[in-house]
């Protein structure tokens, strides 16, 4: 079976889920034939994504959330005004897309959260069946429990989440835990890197960080300043940034680098970052405390899932203290490593049955 993967390209987490459905395919005798990432401007296409998966590789304009000034907090309603400008040039995204789908030599698109293939098989009806994959469309499963948003937020996440999926065969819900299917959703474990799942974890002295956005890096100084004696690491995606950037002793940002990410997460004592589902799944695995700090309202709804999950805790801001206090009460889910390990008999088992289908159907 050959696949097509269409992928939402904001931040890591569905580049790396990407990279782990790449390996899986191709560890069972599948292939991907290209790879087609959406991309907000100014934005760049980590190397390590690039050298994970050798296949052509291409971008293309997509929507996404504009940060304020300082390059922190989402702004909805300049997000919308900004997307509304930019649709002469989603419009040729949905031409590229259509026309990169039917040109194809893949069986099936496996669409990671990119909203531009929803309205593609909407709008164009492309020759290929898809299915979607990502911890959003948990979103839609009557079990799922919101945090205390308003009701406009809510349904404009609900909105933007179905957009990414019209006309899809199935949904994939990566969930933290088991939950039953419910009607074309199938809830499955984490697609966890392997890796990820190779490391020994260690309890180091430092806390290890992500930042989506680089203006966080503000705080993160003003906390280190009034607690020198916590080694801190941070890693961002600071495009003028050196590969790494210590400030003294015991704080350093890095450049974003999968394999020292991965590396120091095993050995961290505690982990922050801006509320992304994948990491804080890595730091479930390796049973690391997480604290939580979401940008947008996507973000407060994983925040929230996570810390019903037992991951760790939520704050508005990188107030370290909190995190470190939180450290004597936190008590690994010693479960998830195994509904993680599971993923790959999931994954399977849902898409041989999509190529039935398929075959049938052909």
């Amino acid at each position: 079976m050959k696949y097509l993967f269409v992928i939402q390209g904001e931040g890591r987490g569905h580049l790396t889920q990407a990279i782990s459905m790449y390996e899986m395919l191709t560890r069972n005798g599948d292939e991907v034939t290209e790879v087609l990432v959406g991309k907000i401007d100014g934005a760049t296409l980590p190397n390590f994504f690039r050298e994970r998966v050798p296949c052509p590789v291409s971008t293309f304009g997509s929507s996404g959330f504009l940060f304020s000034p300082k390059n922190q907090k989402s702004m909805l309603l300049k997000s919308i005004a900004y997307n509304l400008g930019k649709l002469p040039e989603y419009a040729r995204s949905i031409r590229f897309l259509k026309k990169k789908i039917n040109e194809s030599q893949a069986d099936m698109v496996i669409n990671f959260y990119e909203v531009m293939t929803g309205l593609t098989y909407a709008l164009t009806r492309p020759n290929k069946p898809y299915i979607c994959i990502a911890h959003q469309y948990l979103f839609f499963h009557p079990e799922f429990i919101f945090p205390k948003k308003s009701a406009l937020q809510i349904a404009s996440l609900l909105f933007f989440t179905r957009l990414t999926c019209l006309r899809a065969e199935k949904l994939l819900a990566l969930s933290f835990r088991p939950m039953s299917d419910w009607g074309n959703i199938s809830v499955v474990p984490p697609l966890v890197r392997r890796e990820v799942m190779r490391q020994t974890p260690a309890e180091g002295d430092y806390v290890l960080g992500y930042m989506l956005n680089a203006g966080f890096a503000e705080h993160i100084t003003a906390w280190h300043e009034r607690n020198k004696s916590v080694p801190l690491h941070f890693f961002w995606d600071k495009k003028d940034a050196p590969e790494e950037l210590r400030i003294d002793d015991t704080l350093t940002f890095h450049r974003l680098n999968d394999v020292k990410f991965v590396q120091m997460m095993a050995g961290c004592k505690a982990y922050a970052t801006t509320g992304g589902f994948e990491s804080v799944c890595e730091a479930l695995y390796l049973q690391k405390p997480a604290m939580m700090i979401p940008v947008h309202i996507e973000q407060e709804c994983n925040a929230f899932d996570a810390m019903h999950s037992g991951a760790g805790i939520a704050s508005e801001a990188f107030n370290l203290t909190r995190l470190l206090r939180f450290l004597p009460v936190y008590r690994p889910d010693t479960g998830f490593p195994d509904w993680v390990g599971r993923a790959e008999d999931f994954f399977l088992k849902e898409l041989k049955s999509r190529k039935r289908e398929w075959r049938r159907s052909a």
